[in-house]
């Protein structure tokens, strides 16, 4: 997990701009997140797909459709958006190896992504938002629809 932080990083990456851009009232659409996130939009959909599937997006249908917060974002910790992304990836099993790898370096990555592990699951999606408005990021406010003629 230390290493290997692209998918989870963009899982991370797409649950916070739901958070950031819709919350648990509002949808958006994988469009517009791809987008955003200057990302391809196909090489989310799994990712979309697998959140949806754990509960920490939900998926609406329809015209004004798209993705929002399965749960309150002070209740969805980072480890599990994690543990959704990685759950399908397999541990590489290349790489050194020899006594030193398995008896030092490996047990060290052990310890330090336990301890990463620790500090995830102190961190929840409402953390990342009081973060985004101390760095001055404002979240988008809806304008109302005008129908002057």
């Amino acid at each position: 997990m230390l290493i290997r932080r692209d998918r989870g990083l963009v899982a991370v990456s797409i649950m916070l701009d739901v958070a950031f851009h819709a919350g648990r009232a509002a949808t958006v659409n994988a469009g517009d997140i791809a987008e955003r996130l200057g990302l391809a939009r196909r090489g989310m959909e799994p990712l979309l797909q697998a959140l949806s599937r754990a509960g920490l997006l939900e998926s609406v249908r329809g015209p004004r459709g798209g993705y929002r917060l399965g749960r309150p974002r002070r209740d969805i910790r980072l480890d599990e958006i994690l543990a959704v992304a990685l759950a399908e990836e397999a541990e590489p099993s290349d790489g050194p190896q020899g006594r030193l790898q398995t008896e030092v370096l490996d047990r060290l990555w052990n310890e330090l992504e336990d301890q990463l592990r620790t500090r995830l699951a102190a961190l929840t999606l409402d953390d990342l938002i009081r973060r985004a408005a101390a760095a001055g990021l404002r979240r988008p406010t809806a304008e109302p629809i005008s129908f002057a003629i």
